[in-house]
């Protein structure tokens, strides 16, 4: 098993990783391995300029860093320093770190609704055996919010374990292997046109 790198970034680390084209860039670096500012720019279809100011911002707040064994001054390459980013919005302060963890959260959501629709844009296209792996599911449970806590914590620990046991990203993966994402939205259920049941 190996161990998976984490960041726990601060709310200004928070606040430069909310803006989409960041999350995306950060995403990719994370899932292909290093990468230059002109292919990231054009797979966004960004200008490289702008592309470069999102990587720079990116390193500033330690996501990312020059991959120094490749390129030259004139095309740099950028590599992500950990696998994961960690954020606790219910241990945040009220303030600046909540209102950055809460910006987060909401960027997180639109990037992973998109990534969602890409799926199921893509479904068509899938061997027979992705398509039976794939799965947009959901299930509404009663319970106590110490046994949603339990489930929530039941859940990570069976996905690191699969994540600790799986190659690292970027490397070369074995005939018939892919990445495979799972997305794990847990809350209370808020019913439609009424208020939040406290």
């Amino acid at each position: 098993m190996r161990e998976i790198s984490r960041i726990v970034p601060g709310p200004k680390a928070l606040k430069a990783l909310t803006h989409p084209d960041r999350l995306k860039m950060l995403g990719i670096l994370r899932m292909e391995g290093p990468q230059t500012a002109t292919t990231l720019a054009e797979r966004l279809g960004l200008n490289s300029g702008a592309t470069s100011y999102h990587l720079r911002q990116l390193a500033e707040h330690g996501f990312i860093e020059a991959d120094e064994g490749r390129g030259n001054r004139r095309d740099r390459w950028w590599k992500a320093r950990h696998e994961a980013t960690m954020i606790e919005p219910s241990e945040a302060e009220p303030g600046e770190a909540l209102d950055a963890s809460m910006a987060m959260m909401q960027s997180v959501i639109s990037h992973h609704a998109a990534a969602m629709q890409r799926a199921h844009d893509g479904f068509n296209d899938l061997p027979q055996e992705w398509k039976k792996a794939q799965t947009f599911s959901d299930y509404t449970i009663a319970m106590s919010a110490e046994a949603a806590k339990r489930l929530m914590d039941d859940i990570h620990a069976l996905l690191i374990k699969h994540k600790t046991e799986a190659p690292a990203p970027g490397e070369k993966l074995a005939e018939g292997w892919r990445p495979f994402t799972v997305h794990l939205h847990g809350f209370p259920y808020q019913p439609f046109g009424m208020g939040v049941d406290q």
